[in-house]
């Protein structure tokens, strides 16, 4: 599967979400999405980052957005990270690696001298009409969920 691109539709992933629920990214039209892929839960980067946007969540909802967090962490892993920090939000396990590969986020990484695939922290703003309106790619944790709030503030005006 291609991955996505800027201004075109996202492909219809049946997306596998904590609480042992299922859902298609078409579910969320008619509302803003902001899908995030983190590498692995329970680590410090994607804790903050997840901490970070579950701060900001009533600003999201404010601007009618869904929020949901991607790795491709077991669903049991995905729902201990979610109780254990409290996100307001569903995270999506990505354990073949279907939505990962649509977004285009596995990549070949170092990690203690040697190459390994894994996810490049990215995230993406989907429109309600479920258009990719804008993407990041090898996110810096810091000060991004504000960026990202900017983006989804400027679709709704």
């Amino acid at each position: 599967m291609a991955a996505t691109a800027l201004g075109k539709k996202v492909p219809n992933v049946v997306l596998h979400l904590t609480g042992d629920k299922t859902a298609k990214l078409a579910d969320y039209r008619g509302r803003p999405l902001v899908l995030y892929f983190y590498p692995k839960a329970s680590t410090p980067g994607c804790t903050q980052e997840g901490l970070d946007f579950a701060a900001a969540i009533g600003k999201f909802r404010r601007q009618s957005c869904v929020i949901l967090g991607a790795s491709r962490d077991s669903l049991k892993a995905q729902d201990n990270f979610k109780a254990k920090q409290g996100f307001p939000f569903d995270l999506v396990a990505d354990r073949d690696e279907t939505l990962c590969d649509a977004f285009g986020v596995i990549k070949m990484k170092n990690m203690y001298g040697k190459q390994v695939r894994g996810i490049e922290r990215s995230t993406f703003v989907i429109d309600a009409a479920g258009t990719l309106r804008r993407e990041w790619r090898g996110v810096k944790v810091k000060g991004h969920v504000d960026e990202v709030l900017d983006a989804v503030k400027a679709l709704n005006k």
